[in-house]
């Protein structure tokens, strides 16, 4: 509201009048409003929260330990338990058991009835037991005090064995006088704190009314009630229910917890009506009441019927590195092609992983960045320990992974374009054509290993090239050149040791198609996004036995593969093992190709495939031969035919002592043994160039 005040001017003495508004005070709220906003804080605060939490607990403690007594009584008063020992022996199909718990029942209710018996003919017993006990009191008194009487000479002593009996009764009633008034009144708060004790001890209250437990970063111990508890709260209604009907509160479903490497292991056979598929698909949930992460537990299906294997890790085991490779530590080490195993890792028991290579084609994959080629490469590292091994590598990511192999692999070609795509299938046609020859050797005929190693397989799969036939380099149709030679070297090339060994990303019908992935012996997978894409790298059956690559941990869990395959020893009635492979780093692996080399004659390594042009043989002998002071004419014959099949694939040593011999650099014998002398094939080719450049002048 406003009010006129009328004022002077200073310089004017002018009245002048001025409105003053005067804004009020804002209403206080009212104090129903005020008392609904305490009311409210005083109900949300945490500190009222908690002692709601606790004030319900202790009382459901009572409720529950009154629940336990009663059930203990019942248990012991009746057959019930009887009835719940069946029902488990039942449930777990052992019907001999179950045969056995209910003739001891039929026992108890005999011997029940009996008692029962008694009971009417009791009353009629005691009351001539108290007469004749009465009456036998009463003279025994009288005798003793008879007794007493002839020994003191005082005829009053007969009555007071009798009268101190009367006055021992008589304290006792007093006592229970005394006694038994507050005895009745704390009683019930006796019962009560019993009754509390028991419910308290077993936790008889909704987990919610329980307090919050403070874990620390180790986790709980694993045991049988904590398993049990896991699977009872695992949200399966026929397992919940199966549990609380046993009467060993489903410790019979539980085999023995064996301590497996970094965790534990336990087998659990199912009750009826629960398949295993169920447990399979809560995994989560299941490591969750175990007090772990998703990835600290495996769950795996044994050979046995209705049976999960549950694996536990230690809490935090799993994020802790295994240790070097003992290619690393083990500067002696060499490798056996045929018979012996490549020491890959670790399974999840803290065993050694040793994988054999023997006539097994490979397929590693796995989403980017998890340690795919480094998986790949440290089984290449180990085979290299073996002198007879060949090597043709065609890395497609070009980033010098597998650099370290020049100057070992009789190919190796990197890069990650089309033209690269296109050498990479030349040179896994040449190995069909390599194929091809040993199966036409004569029966008998032993061969070393060739092992085809393609890193980044999908950029072949999928390259869009052509020939001039317009045939295509990539796709998975009849005509596709790599898809064909990989499916020819799957067919055939393990009869003859040509192996093929391939690592791609993210698998897809597109990318690696069906007839390839399922031509590979040894199948593992790194870490995937989805279990289709597990179904695809490891097949049906490993994803249905449990294997999940798909719920690896991008980027926490690299290095780890879930591993299905017939060259290492995986458990009994599992169709896969879970390892964690060593970490074998650029110059780790440098260092063991160079001990490799130290084992070989020297390998003059290939990083092209030239084809259709005219060749120089003698500038390929030369090529061939590279810093060796001489190699044998039979080496010599080989590396040609792998420098350039076409051209020197049929050569005979006729064939290259006279192109030797028309050079003036022909062969000699070096300790018995017929080699060709790198100092004379030089020579030989300065001396025709000498001369070509003279006729030129002249």
């Amino acid at each position: 509201m406003g009010d006129n005040v009328i004022r002077l001017h200073k310089s004017t003495d002018i009245p002048v009048v001025t409105t003053l508004t005067v804004v009020p005070d804002p209403a206080p709220a009212p104090l129903w409003v005020r008392s609904g906003r305490a009311v409210k804080h005083a109900v949300t605060h945490e500190t009222t929260k908690t002692a709601a939490r606790a004030f319900a607990r202790h009382s459901l403690y009572v409720v529950g330990g009154a629940r336990i007594v009663g059930r203990r009584a019942w248990d012991g008063r009746t057959a019930a338990r009887y009835e719940r020992y069946m029902r488990t022996a039942e449930a777990a199909g052992n019907m001999e058991l179950a045969a056995e718990w209910e003739e001891r029942g039929q026992r108890y209710r005999d011997a029940r009835h009996r008692r029962r018996m008694d009971l009417l003919h009791s009353p009629l017993d005691a009351g001539k037991s108290a007469l004749v006990g009465t009456g036998m009191g009463i003279g025994g008194l009288v005798a003793l005090g008879i007794v007493m009487a002839i020994a003191t000479k005082d005829l009053s002593d007969v009555v007071t064995p009798l009268m101190a009996a009367v006055e021992f009764i008589n304290l006792i009633i007093t006592i229970v006088s005394v006694v038994w008034g507050p005895a009745v009144t704390l009683g019930p708060f006796l019962a009560l704190l019993a009754l509390w004790a028991v419910g308290s001890k077993q936790q008889a209250a909704p987990q919610w009314a329980l307090p919050a437990t403070v874990r620390n970063g180790e986790g709980e111990p694993i045991t049988p009630s904590i398993v049990v508890k896991a699977l009872r709260d695992l949200g399966v209604p026929a397992l919940r229910n199966a549990i609380k009907e046993m009467g060993d509160a489903g410790a019979s479903m539980l085999g023995p917890i064996r301590i497996a490497g970094c965790g534990v292991e336990v087998d659990v056979t199912l009750p009826s009506g629960v398949s295993t598929i169920e447990v399979q698909n809560r995994r989560r949930k299941l490591a969750e009441n175990l007090s772990r992460h998703e990835h600290e537990v495996f769950i795996t299906i044994p050979q046995a019927a209705r049976t999960v294997r549950l694996w536990v890790a230690d809490s935090g085991a799993l994020d802790e590195p295994i240790g070097p490779s003992p290619l690393v530590t083990d500067e002696t080490m060499t490798a056996d092609y045929a018979k012996g195993r490549a020491p890959w890792g670790q399974d999840l028991r803290g065993d050694t992983a040793a994988l054999s290579l023997y006539q097994r084609h490979l397929l590693i994959t796995g989403l980017s960045n998890q340690g795919k080629t480094v998986a790949l490469r440290s089984l290449a590292l180990w085979l290299a320990l073996d002198r007879s091994v060949e090597f043709w590598v065609g890395d497609l990511k070009g980033v010098g992974d597998w650099n370290m192999f020049d100057g070992l692999a009789a190919r190796l070609i990197q890069g990650p374009t089309d033209e690269h795509v296109i050498e990479v299938t030349e040179m896994v046609e040449d190995a069909v054509e390599e194929m091809n020859r040993r199966i036409q050797a004569p029966p008998g005929t032993q061969f070393p290993a060739l092992i085809v190693i393609v890193d980044e397989a999908q950029m072949a799969f999928m390259c869009p090239a052509k020939d001039e036939e317009r045939r295509p380099y990539g796709g998975s149709k009849s005509n596709s050149r790599y898809f064909m030679a990989v499916r020819k070297i799957h067919n055939q090339g393990r009869a003859v040791n040509v192996l093929m060994w391939q690592g791609t990303q993210d698998p897809t019908d597109q990318n690696l198609p069906k007839l390839v992935r399922e031509g590979a012996h040894t199948r593992a997978s790194l870490a995937l996004g989805t279990e289709s894409q597990a179904r695809m790298a490891l097949g049906d059956k490993a994803v249905d036995g449990g294997a999940a690559p798909n719920l690896l941990r991008p980027g926490l869990d690299q290095g780890t593969l879930v591993l299905a395959s017939s060259g290492i020893a995986i458990p009994a009635g599992q169709a896969s093992i879970t390892v964690r492979t060593h970490y074998i780093d650029d110059d780790a692996a440098k260092a063991i190709t160079d001990r490799a080399r130290a084992l070989r004659d020297g390998v003059t390594t290939l990083h092209a495939i030239d084809r259709g042009e005219q060749r120089d043989p003698l500038a390929d002998i030369a090529t061939v031969i590279g810093d060796a002071a001489r190699v044998l004419t039979a080496d010599v014959l080989k590396r040609l035919s792998t420098l350039n099949a076409d051209a020197y694939g049929a050569w005979t040593p006729g064939d290259l002592k006279r192109v030797l011999e028309d050079a003036g650099a022909e062969p000699y014998k070096s300790d018995g043994r017929m080699v060709v002398g790198r100092d004379r094939v030089h020579r030989a080719l300065t001396n025709r160039d000498t001369e070509g450049s003279a006729s030129a002048d002249g």
